[in-house]
């Protein structure tokens, strides 16, 4: 009886943790397929168009979609569908590099904060402070003004912008892990500190990063499109989408909805991939956020 029981306890709980696991599966297949198809247009797609990016067709601006402009031209005479595809290959990139660059400074700022403790741990998380005490876009806003809108200044600006919320996770694991059995046997029998955190404290305390990543690349193809829509970004000629629909807002207003909708609709499908991915990679993970 007492197994009976015991079976019968235990039933519900795995088979929620099944249909949690099926639900985290489900999501991250289906973002890394939308994400995977966003990134196979933008890679082949460019070289089945006609047009280039900045190629000017003079007869035809503002174009309807059709004929030779399968999407349209912008007020410029540009094709639309050639800069969307290599917009996606720009904003993919800056998203994918901010990312990165913030994970490499965030993760070092919160092993030498989390590890070394004391008065750099508080040094460091002062300064965090007074990055994360204004609103993320705004000090994106303040920093792209100072620094200019190349692309290179774009992915620093980013990558600074998120390297704080990441040398925070990193710091909380590294305090968490530096105390545990493994690590203090590596002290006893010798290791060098360095060596100690980088076989065994540096990979036990990267989970939260590896999770949160995808969400962020997200939010970094937004804050680019957001900053170019404002003018502090990529600007025209240069095809990125959010330059794109700034140009074209204001044709929405007349009907010419093909200069603004298409950029709008794959900005909006590549971050709705990477939220999907995060999500299911935090459900797989217990993470919250």
């Amino acid at each position: 009886m007492a197994d009976l029981t015991t079976a019968g306890e235990a039933g519900p709980p795995r088979a929620a943790a099944a249909a949690d696991r099926g639900f985290a599966t489900t999501l991250i297949r289906t973002g890394s397929v939308i994400l995977g198809l966003v990134v196979l247009a933008v890679l082949i797609g460019p070289l089945l168009v006609r047009w280039g990016p900045e190629e000017i067709d003079a007869a035809a601006s503002l174009a309807p979609p059709g004929g030779a402009h399968p999407l349209g031209t912008d007020v410029n005479g540009m094709d639309i569908l050639s800069r969307v595809l290599h917009a996606g290959r720009l904003d993919l990139g800056v998203a994918v590099a901010s990312v990165a660059l913030a994970v490499v400074l965030g993760t070092l700022l919160g092993i030498v904060a989390g590890y070394r403790g004391g008065l750099v741990d508080d040094v460091l998380m002062r300064i965090l402070d007074v990055f994360q005490a204004f609103p993320a876009f705004i000090l994106a806003l303040a920093v792209a003004a100072l620094l200019g809108g190349g692309v290179p200044e774009l992915i620093l600006v980013i990558a600074l912008v998120n390297a704080p919320a990441y040398a925070r996770l990193v710091r909380a694991e590294v305090r968490t892990v530096r105390e545990l059995p493994f690590v203090e046997a590596s002290r006893t029998s010798g290791s060098s500190g360095l060596g100690t955190l980088w076989r065994h404290v540096l990979p036990n305390s990267l989970t939260p990063v590896r999770v949160i990543a995808p969400l962020n690349c997200g939010w970094a193809m937004l804050t680019l499109a957001g900053l170019s829509f404002l003018g502090l970004g990529v600007t025209v000629p240069t095809a990125e989408w959010g330059a794109m629909i700034s140009l074209g807002s204001a044709d929405v207003v007349a009907g010419r909805w093909w200069t603004s909708v298409p950029p709008g609709l794959l900005l909006l499908v590549s971050v709705l991939g990477f939220s999907l991915l995060g999500e299911g990679l935090q459900e797989r993970a217990g993470v919250t956020r």
